[in-house]
């Protein structure tokens, strides 16, 4: 504990005596991380989009023409029973359609009330076994007679899940390149106060001092460089992602019935995954930094 508290307080003495480079070395990485920060929560959310929606594979929304007689609708129902992979065909109203939009829209559902007609069309939820089945509807449905309009998400997820593995490979790059940038600049930061004392450590040496007692404070710097950007980069994307989603959050939800990931979740994995980066870089820097001053 002694050895521990020793190489603690030889740390901050020596960061109060280069406070310039230290700060600087903390404002770049906690850029670093909060550009991390935002490329993972904005992953996190597209990914849970592109699976919440990925359900639709399974369901396909067909929209009837208005005016479309019993008869009509009745040989739809069959047509689409009778095509291979459908599981369950659902007819829904007119007025269930305008009832489900009203509980969609939440408070803003009155809006819906005094219209002076239904403009929703009646239509056929599909279920089908599998996405081979959902395109086979998707392909074969809009040749049934009185059939109006298809709804098939097939387009919308493909797209969903090329820009959540953009976003992933994006993110990846970034912070491979970020990581090295921030190595660099806390090794030259720990290098410039090495040089500092240069002399003192040329006595250490002399007198017998190991290279990890000669080595430890200036590890433990790098990693109090590391824990404080990581605090701080994980409050700043707290507060960043908060106050988008109280903006969008809301609407996002109610339009496309999909929440977004509440902020807590993530800072708690940001703030495990930030603490055990800004440790790896501040370790490796400072280790970079002495080795040369070590003869090792």
């Amino acid at each position: 504990m002694s050895r521990a508290g020793y190489n603690l307080k030889q740390a901050f003495s020596q960061m109060g005596r280069n406070k310039g480079m230290y700060f600087t070395s903390i404002l770049a990485i906690t850029a670093m991380m909060l550009i991390l920060g935002l490329f993972f929560v904005a992953f996190v959310n597209v990914n849970m989009f592109a699976k919440s929606i990925e359900k639709d594979y399974n369901v396909i929304q067909i929209y009837m023409k208005d005016g479309s007689t019993a008869e009509v609708t009745e040989a739809a129902e069959l047509a689409l029973n009778r095509i291979k992979g459908v599981e369950k065909v659902e007819y829904v109203t007119k007025d269930q359609a305008l009832e489900s939009l009203k509980e969609r829209w939440g408070e803003n559902g009155y809006l819906l009330e005094n219209l002076p007609e239904n403009p929703l069309p009646a239509s056929y939820t599909v279920y089908v076994k599998d996405k081979d089945a959902a395109n086979s509807v998707a392909t074969t449905a809009p040749n049934i007679e009185g059939v109006d309009d298809v709804v098939y998400y097939r387009d919308t997820i493909e797209k969903l899940a090329q820009l959540s593995h953009f976003i992933e490979m994006g993110s990846l790059i970034a912070m491979a390149f970020l990581v090295i940038v921030s190595i660099i600049i806390v090794a030259n930061t720990i290098k410039l106060t090495v040089f500092n004392r240069e002399k003192e450590i040329g006595i250490m040496k002399y007198l017998g001092a190991t290279n990890w007692f000669v080595r430890a404070p200036f590890i433990w710097g790098g990693i109090i460089v590391g824990v404080v950007s990581s605090v701080i980069a994980t409050g700043l994307t707290y507060l960043i992602y908060t106050r988008i989603t109280s903006i969008i959050g809301t609407n996002i939800t109610r339009i496309l019935s999909v929440s977004v990931v509440p902020a807590e979740q993530l800072t708690n994995i940001l703030l495990i995954m930030f603490l055990c980066l800004g440790i790896g870089i501040g370790v490796i820097g400072s280790a970079i930094s002495i080795r040369r001053f070590l003869n090792v």
